[in-house]
């Protein structure tokens, strides 16, 4: 199988999951190969492959059993107006205000429950949104959208990993036109580094308070740009 290429990572690795599974390779009721094995033949990284088995499972295609792994329960996405369909015909400001309450949550969440590998995650999200300031706008997003992928994933509640992956292809399509609409990174390739890493001193420090605090003032200034725009 070719390896993956941008963009976005995720989606793509969902989209040959999913191939997978409705050619029969996968049948329902049948195990998916480890994350591991799972990165290695899709070429991307253990990250991408949980986010994108978490669109799967937000889907109905595949459910996780604690300590088993995750299993085929469809061989398609669930029928009808779904959730992802209802995001993409909504106004781009009702979704940043469900996400404020979606992510600020999981962010004060993250701050009680991380652990030191969870910040470890974090912090190599953080620097590689750093190192991605002087990459091309879609190639900044997706490394922006990564961060608080592992911040939500922090919070270790599966809800919220299922909320969230529902948001991130739909606010990755957004983000990249906003980038550019704005100019938000002109005279500022890194922008936003200061208030993300603000964040992350939060969840080191375990203050559940000002981490969400941080990131509903972070989202409150894009969706007040979005409102008077």
């Amino acid at each position: 199988m070719p390896a993956l290429r941008p963009s976005p990572l995720a989606e793509q690795a969902a989209a040959q999951i999913e191939e997978r599974i409705r050619s029969g390779e996968w049948p329902v009721g049948g195990k998916l190969p480890g994350e591991v094995a799972l990165a290695k033949e899709l070429g991307v990284g253990r990250s991408t492959v949980r986010e994108a088995l978490r669109t799967l499972a937000a889907a109905g295609m595949v459910h996780a059993r604690q300590g088993s792994g995750v299993f085929v329960t469809a061989d398609r996405p669930s029928a009808g107006d779904d959730w992802a369909t209802r995001l993409r015909a909504a106004e781009l400001a009702h979704i940043y205000e469900v996400r404020t309450m979606v992510e600020v949550q999981a962010a004060r969440l993250a701050a009680e429950r991380r652990t030191a590998a969870d910040l470890a995650a974090v912090d190599a999200a953080l620097a590689a949104r750093r190192a991605a300031g002087g990459a091309k706008d879609a190639d900044f997003v997706e490394a922006d959208i990564a961060l608080h992928t592992a911040i939500v994933a922090a919070a270790h509640n599966p809800v919220l990993d299922d909320l969230f992956a529902q948001f991130a292809p739909i606010l990755r399509e957004h983000l990249v036109e906003l980038v550019g609409l704005f100019g938000l990174r002109e005279g500022d390739p890194n922008q936003g580094y200061d208030t993300h890493a603000e964040l992350v001193r939060a969840l080191h420090a375990g203050d559940p308070a000002e981490a969400g605090r941080v990131l509903a003032a972070e989202l409150e200034a894009t969706r007040a740009r979005l409102l008077a725009s």
